[in-house]
C-alpha cells in the first residue's frame, strides 16, 4: 500500500443535513461509549492507538481515551468549529493523549497501518461514498486490527402513539437527507457496504436507544421539535423545496405535543460492524 498523500484523493461531496446548531449537539453531547459504542467496548485495551471518525463534540471520544490510555486517540471530523468543543472536553476531563484534526474519511492522511482501532459513530449515513470512506478507514488501519462503525436506520425508528405529523417528519427527513448526498437507512446497509469495501471477516450486530421516562420523551421531543425547526436541517428542507416554515412549524408542535404523552415510546435502531483487518 501506498501512503495517502501519494493516492488520488475522493472528497466529500454530502452536505450533512444536521449541521451544529445547539439543539443538535444536546443529542451529540448526550452519547457515550456506553450507550453508542458497547459493540466496540470488548475489543479495547490499554496502549491501543484509535482513530475517531466524525468525533463531533468529543463525547465519545474522550471516553475511548479513557479506555486505552496510555495509548492515543486521534479524532477528526470534517467540521473544524466542532473540534473545539471536542478540544474542550478531553481538557475538561485532564486527558492529555488525544490530539485532534479536520480530515475527510474519503481520503484521510495519514499513512497506512497508522491505528490500531478505526471507529465512526453515525458517519457512513452522511458520507457521499460510504464505501471508499470504510476503505480508507481499513488502509490506516493495522493489520489485526478492527474498523467500527455504527449507524442509526431512520426507515426502523419505532413510536407510540402514532402521529401523522410525525409519519410526515420521517418522509421529510428521509427526502433532505437523500437530496443532501446522505443515506438515512445506513444501519441496514452496514454490512453490505463493509463486504464491497473488501471485509471479509464482519461481524454485524443491531442495538438501539430507547426512550419511556417523562425526561427522556422531554429531551428527545425537545430536540427535535428545535431541530425541525432552527437547526440547518431546517434551511435545508425549506431552501430544497422539500417543506415550508409553517410546516416545519407544524411538525415542530406535533414533537412536543407527543412528548408528553405519558405512554410515550421512540425507538432508534442501529447497525454496527466490526470488521477485523487481516
Amino acid at each position: 500500500m501506498t501512503h495517502a498523500a501519494e493516492r488520488p484523493k475522493a472528497h466529500e461531496t454530502a452536505v450533512y443535513t444536521h449541521g451544529h446548531h445547539e439543539s443538535v449537539l444536546r443529542s451529540h453531547t448526550w452519547r457515550t461509549a456506553a450507550n453508542s459504542a458497547a459493540y466496540l467496548l470488548g475489543s479495547l485495551r490499554p496502549g491501543l492507538d484509535v482513530l475517531d471518525v466524525g468525533c463531533g463534540p468529543g463525547t465519545i471520544t474522550a471516553d475511548l481515551a479513557a479506555l486505552v490510555a496510555p495509548g492515543r486517540v486521534t479524532a477528526v471530523d470534517a467540521a473544524g468549529d466542532v473540534l473545539a468543543k471536542a478540544r474542550a472536553t478531553a481538557a475538561e476531563r485532564g486527558l492529555e493523549n488525544v490530539e485532534f484534526a479536520v480530515a475527510d474519511v474519503h481520503a484521510l492522511d495519514f499513512p497506512d497501518d497508522s491505528f490500531d482501532v478505526v471507529h465512526a459513530h453515525q458517519v457512513l449515513q452522511h458520507v457521499g461514498d460510504p464505501v471508499q470512506a470504510l476503505r480508507e478507514m481499513r488502509r490506516v488501519c493495522r493489520p489485526g486490527g478492527i474498523v467500527a462503525a455504527r449507524d442509526s436506520d431512520y426507515g426502523a425508528f419505532g413510536w407510540y402513539p402514532e402521529r401523522p405529523a410525525l409519519d410526515g417528519w420521517l418522509d421529510l427527513y428521509h427526502r433532505v437527507a437523500r437530496a443532501n448526498g446522505g443515506e438515512p437507512d445506513a444501519g441496514r446497509r452496514l454490512f453490505s457496504w463493509a463486504r464491497h469495501a473488501g471485509f471479509t471477516d464482519v461481524t454485524a450486530t443491531t442495538t438501539a436507544w430507547t426512550f419511556t421516562t417523562p425526561d427522556e420523551r422531554a429531551w428527545w421531543s425537545g430536540l427535535w421539535a428545535d431541530r425541525t425547526v432552527d437547526s440547518s436541517y431546517a434551511d435545508l428542507a425549506v431552501g430544497g423545496g422539500h417543506a415550508t416554515r409553517a410546516g416545519l412549524t407544524e411538525i415542530g408542535e406535533a414533537w412536543r405535543e407527543w412528548g408528553t404523552q405519558e405512554d410515550a415510546c421512540f425507538f432508534v435502531p442501529h447497525g454496527e460492524i466490526l470488521c477485523r483487518v487481516p
